[in-house]
């Protein structure tokens, strides 16, 4: 590896770095590098890889991008909504929210859309805004110790970072479920729930990235798509047998949500189950103790997202992040497990009957009228 090229020097949360494959093609290497905060991405990390993954688009020499996390515990444990809760704090929080989730969203639909292959090592914990740069990319690698989750729902939020559109291409209610319970997943489960591609033992990085590196890369991208998919499954086959997950073995009691015409229903039926299966039972724990808009606002999201592009999701999503930074749950959700760390929100609509319904409708209010931030995206660098 002594041909690795470091290319930014004079800030260290994100590490863009190249490496010389065989033919001489260059790969992209970018770690974030924040350790200690389980590499949780912030304002300042966003604002360097979306200017660097763009470079890299319309740099001939790029074959392909490689994103991990520093250290083996995370890929990345979510957005820095610590920041944004002293925002919000402050009591004029519309303008740094709304600039936060802007510059988020546009790096994920930018992954979403990358032309050229982006491989992301999601080993460790993979949660909330982790999961927005991982659910896009083109190859999305899993190990024995991934652990992945949507915890929005125990902050007062709800799914965003494209959720309204990748939790529709799981199978039949199981976005919703997760959505609801913020129930972790394994690898096995995100590929059975199409959040990953290939599972990878965690101590097969170094042999991973040899690989590619003796690998002779092409000009064109889809057949870089093509070789970098088949060096992947040979190398999921040299790996163990995955960790048995557990949506598919209760696909049948998640799925029975579907039956039931009402939220409340819903949640009463998730709720009540007799169960012994302790994966079952954390998602009613987290369930019971979560944020009921937030519950009101999956339920919705999910019903107005369905059809959507991934463009409209992202539309959408904006509009709900902001008006989550006015409305207040948002900002008890993070006081309480992040700041304070009391573990006990002081919700201001303690039950799902508490909602209003106008408050939930005034989410998906259009606050943009005929002219949305996201109406200026870069295509140049997408498919």
């Amino acid at each position: 590896m002594s041909d690795l090229t470091l290319l930014n020097k004079a800030d260290d949360s994100v590490l863009f770095e190249t490496a010389t494959a065989a033919n001489g093609r260059l790969i992209g290497l970018i770690t974030l590098n924040a350790p200690k905060s389980l590499n949780a991405l912030n304002f300042n990390m966003i604002k360097l890889l979306t200017p660097q993954l763009k470079a890299w688009a319309n740099d001939d020499a790029i074959a392909m991008v490689i994103l991990k996390g520093a250290g083996e515990k995370a890929f990345c444990a979510g957005g820095d909504v610590v920041s944004l809760h002293h925002a919000m704090a402050q009591g004029e929080p519309t303008s740094l929210v709304e600039e936060f989730f802007t510059q988020e969203y546009k790096l994920d639909y930018l992954i979403h859309t990358y032309v050229k292959p982006i491989l992301v090592w999601g080993n460790g914990i993979v949660m909330g805004g982790g999961l927005g740069l991982m659910a896009g990319a083109s190859h999305r690698v899993v190990t024995e110790t991934s652990r992945i989750a949507m915890p929005e729902q125990t902050i007062g939020l709800y799914p965003d970072v494209g959720g309204s559109y990748f939790l529709h291409k799981m199978p039949k209610s199981v976005g919703l479920f997760l959505g609801l319970t913020s129930a972790s997943i394994n690898c096995d489960d995100a590929c059975f729930v199409s959040l990953a591609d290939h599972f990878i033992d965690s101590g097969k990085y170094n042999d991973m990235l040899n690989t590619i590196l003796a690998t002779s890369w092409s000009k064109s991208a889809s057949e870089n798509h093509t070789v970098l998919t088949n060096l992947l499954n040979e190398l999921n086959a040299q790996s163990d047998d995955m960790p048995i997950g557990n949506v598919s073995a209760n696909l049948k009691t998640i799925q029975t949500l579907g039956s039931f015409g009402s939220l409340q229903e819903q949640v009463d039926y998730l709720l009540n189950l007799n169960t012994d299966d302790k994966w079952l039972q954390r998602a009613q724990k987290s369930l019971k103790h979560g944020c009921p808009l937030s519950c009101a606002l999956v339920s919705e999201q999910l019903k107005a997202s369905e059809g959507k592009t991934l463009l409209d999701c992202f539309k959408m999503e904006l509009g709900m992040s902001v008006r989550a930074g006015e409305v207040g749950e948002f900002q008890e959700g993070v006081r309480a497990l992040l700041i304070d760390k009391d573990g006990a929100p002081n919700w201001q609509y303690p039950t799902l009957h508490d909602v209003p319904s106008s408050v939930v409708n005034s989410f998906f209010d259009n606050r943009y009228g005929t002219r949305h931030p996201f109406d200026d995206l870069d295509t140049a660098t997408q498919k």
